[in-house]
């Protein structure tokens, strides 16, 4: 089996990822995600622009995938926005068989007491915000994708909530490493910008996941401020495998990591690299079907073996490698285009 013939078989993969079409039973029976977009207290006119522009980008999204959307912060409610914010990680909590997204926008503060986000009228703080999240049965592991839970938090100082929310079945991204990046964050409109973007689908499966979402907007910060001829003062953060530690984008090449985690523990990426929303205006394209949950499971599995065989590569002959390579690159196609037969 010679690199040439992968290569073919890895371009086949993807063209059946691209090419998966609509049926009415397959669309009943797809797994089922959700998003939640809360902005919290812009401080300034200028602020509230800016997030304002940020919501709409996460509203075209949502309308690009074809989930549904709910937003907090927006317009003046009876309860305040701690409330209602609260009663609404209750229901993700309690929700079941289904993937949430949770997106904070604003400002974060952090002193020796906590590390919070700014709402308008009394904040949340990380570890408030943690209880929020807890389920009675947490995931077994973080292998499957299909009920995780997406928490992106684009504020200033949010380094700490990587720590307080760090979980199994648990996708945390934060803007900063630390609670002392204090700064203003600028990586919340580049984290929307890429799940807009084609140009972040690295994988071109027509979907962009929370990594490549990572990658993106990580390298775009960036840029701005190699542009502006300033220091850097965010660095963010994604954390998928429970340690609690985080991970930066300079750990990865492509979407792939390329250092080991620390005390044998998986690398960050596994399960962020699965969870992910169809990207671009569906009115361009075919639409796209999404798994159903059994199906989900099933690619999971098989790039967790995908994963496993590669870090055994160099204890295989070339051929055995390649040949058990393309088996699994078979069956991962066969999920998103299963034969008539």
């Amino acid at each position: 089996m010679n690199k040439l013939h992968m290569w073919t078989i890895g371009c086949w993969v993807v063209a059946m990822l691209a090419t998966r079409c609509v049926s009415a039973d397959e669309a009943r029976d797809a797994a089922s995600t959700e998003l939640t977009v809360v902005v919290g207290a812009a401080g300034t006119n200028e602020y509230q622009e800016m997030f304002s522009k940020w919501v709409s980008q996460w509203k075209q999204v949502a309308e690009n995938a074809d989930i549904p959307l709910v937003t907090i912060g927006e317009s003046k409610q009876d309860a305040s926005d701690r409330e209602i914010l609260q009663k609404r990680m209750l229901a993700i909590q309690q929700a079941k068989e289904t993937s949430h997204w949770v997106i904070l926008i604003g400002h974060g503060t952090h002193d020796s007491r906590a590390t919070n986000f700014n709402l308008r009228g009394p904040d949340v703080s990380a570890k408030e915000f943690a209880k929020w999240i807890e389920r009675q049965e947490d995931a077994a592991d973080n292998s499957s994708s299909h009920d995780s839970i997406v928490i992106v938090n684009c504020t200033s100082s949010s380094g700490p909530f990587v720590n307080a929310l760090t979980g199994p079945g648990r996708v945390i991204v934060t803007a900063t490493q630390s609670g002392s990046e204090q700064n203003f964050a600028r990586f919340g409109q580049y984290f929307a910008d890429a799940m807009r973007s084609m140009e972040s689908d690295l994988d071109h499966d027509d979907e962009v996941s929370v990594l490549e979402a990572f990658l993106s907007a990580s390298k775009q910060t960036l840029r701005f401020y190699e542009t502006e001829a300033r220091i850097a003062t965010e660095h963010a953060l994604i954390d998928d495998n429970g340690d609690g530690r985080g991970t930066r984008a300079e750990t990865f090449r492509g979407t792939r990591p390329v250092a080991k985690a620390k005390e044998g523990a998986s690398i960050d990426g596994n399960l962020a690299r699965r969870v992910t929303l169809p990207v671009g205006n569906p009115k361009d394209r075919a639409k796209s079907v999404p798994l159903t949950k059994e199906q989900i499971i099933t690619r999971d599995q098989l790039e967790t073996s995908v994963d496993a065989l590669r870090a055994k590569k160099d204890d295989l002959s070339e051929s055995d490698y390649y040949a058990q390579l393309e088996e699994l690159m078979v069956q991962l196609a066969e999920i998103y285009h299963p034969s008539t037969e």
